[in-house]
């Protein structure tokens, strides 16, 4: 067969490889789908998807900011998931998400802050709090949602990186003569 009816052009055939090959990925990695931001994976080794959902709800909980791009949270999670190294560890991870209660992950914010403050004195609950605070204001995603543009001294220092650029508070003239009032 010859003829541009039985023939691919570039473009077309770029087209479907690009998208069967993105269907097979998004597939394949199962907790992207549990979170709706922007394609992102974590693989757990330690979790199930249904336990990774929760514990990124307790996150979302403990930390919540609207507009932080859910990746920030699946760092968490993964970090957490990693920490896990040994069975005994990992049995007491699932134990602490466990504690949670069936349907956290889908439960209404207030249900969810009822059930965190039921556990608040836990070691489940205290660790996932710090490692929260460590890994999700610590990465790009957290610093381009923030605003914060990095550590200043490898560009220059923050003196000439808009230390003293104060736009909102008013600037009070100094008095032309006499002594300062301190």
């Amino acid at each position: 067969m010859s003829g541009p009816q039985s023939r691919l052009d570039r473009r077309e055939f770029v087209k479907s490889v690009t998208g069967v090959l993105t269907g097979v990925l998004v597939a394949s990695m199962p907790f992207v789908s549990l979170l709706p931001s922007r394609a992102w994976a974590v693989d757990l080794s330690g979790l199930n998807d249904a336990e990774g959902a929760a514990l990124a709800a307790m996150i979302k909980t403990l930390a919540p900011h609207d507009g932080l791009d859910d990746a920030a949270y699946a760092m968490v999670v993964g970090a957490i998931d990693r920490g896990a190294a040994t069975p005994a560890a990992v049995a007491d991870l699932k134990a602490g998400i466990a504690s949670l209660g069936d349907g956290f992950a889908l439960a209404s914010e207030a249900t969810r802050v009822e059930r965190l403050k039921a556990i608040e004195s836990t070691a489940f609950f205290q660790g996932t709090r710090v490692t929260t605070l460590l890994v999700l204001y610590n990465n790009p995603f957290a610093f381009a949602h923030f605003g914060y543009e990095g550590e200043a001294f490898s560009k220059g220092g923050y003196l000439a990186r808009g230390f003293n650029d104060l736009r909102w508070l008013p600037e009070v003239p100094l008095a032309a003569s006499g002594p300062m009032p301190f």
